[in-house]
């Protein structure tokens, strides 16, 4: 028996570059800031994630745009 499993991965890129990625899999979005090695936390919907990866931003950042790969 074989065990398929789905991923899905977006990149988010602000002004100066990559600044994080949100992971989907089955224990929800998962958000990593660029140049962490420990996951932000785990969200329940994609954009609860992107609200998440943009608060820890510095103050004042522009929401990043977020790019699935």
């Amino acid at each position: 028996m074989s065990e398929t499993v789905t991923r899905r991965l977006w990149v988010a890129h602000g002004p100066v570059g990559v600044v994080g990625k949100i992971q989907k899999d089955a224990e929800g979005y998962s958000v990593h800031m660029a140049g962490k090695d420990e996951r932000l936390g785990v969200y329940p919907s994609m954009e609860i994630a992107k609200n998440a990866l943009h608060a820890h931003l510095k103050p004042g950042s522009d929401r990043p745009e977020f790019r699935e790969h």
